[in-house]
């Protein structure tokens, strides 16, 4: 096989960082897993059957530590929320946090989030994807690892709902500039705001610890929300 037969790795718009997993984390991970996990190996999932009501589902892309989605989780218990993350102790966290408040209407995945959007959700199943404050990817040479691309703007759009919303927020303005660029070139979705604009930070998306200490340094953070039309 010469080189250029060769099949392209994809590039990826993360760095495994698993970190060190705390004592309920890992325990979390052991005797919780079989409640709040989802497995690839699974297939295609039947979200009636996942989470036992036909509710909407939201899809959450990289939740890091769990915290806000599983706010979003207890103010909102008729829907249902599919986590995505990478990072292991994050997952444990998050488990052990749901189990201890009660809350089961959270499933998570500790998998890379195109996988679990390949095999694992039915095309035009979901109300919502949620992509908050992911790697910007900051040097200009890195910028091709960004998510937000033509392809994953097409992915997203073909697990959607018609009328499902694809929600993105950054606190890094280049970013947010080429999420608009991107997602206002792709077919199929009208912008939420209006052509061009940022939305206002809908009540539902919690604001970060993270989010806090970035504003008292005057930081800035941008909202866009994309809805499939067709």
């Amino acid at each position: 096989m010469t080189e250029s037969e060769q099949p392209q790795r994809r590039l990826r718009s993360f760095v495994r960082r698993q970190g060190r997993l705390t004592e309920g984390q890992s325990r979390a991970l052991e005797t919780l897993w079989q409640d709040y996990g989802l497995e690839l190996q699974q297939g295609m999932l039947n979200f009636a059957n996942t989470f036992g009501n036909a509710g909407p589902v939201i899809l959450e892309i990289g939740f890091g530590n769990g915290v806000s989605l599983l706010e979003m989780a207890q103010a909102a218990p008729e829907k249902n929320y599919i986590g995505v993350e990478v990072h292991r102790p994050g997952v444990g966290k998050l488990i052990n946090d749901a189990h201890h408040a009660g809350v089961s209407n959270i499933k998570v995945f500790c998998d890379d989030a195109i996988e679990v959007l390949e095999h694992s959700i039915p095309d035009n199943s979901l109300d919502g994807v949620q992509l908050f404050f992911p790697d910007p990817w900051h040097k200009k040479r890195h910028n091709k690892r960004r998510i937000v691309q033509p392809e994953f703007a097409q992915k997203i759009r073909g697990k959607l709902k018609v009328g499902g919303y694809f929600h993105m927020a950054t606190d890094w303005e280049p970013y947010a500039e080429h999420m608009m660029d991107v997602m206002s070139a792709a077919d199929g979705y009208d912008n939420q705001a209006g052509p061009n604009r940022y939305a206002p930070k809908p009540d539902y998306r919690p604001i970060t610890k993270f989010e806090r200490r970035g504003e008292r340094l005057g930081h800035g953070v941008w909202d866009l929300i994309f809805i499939k039309t067709s």
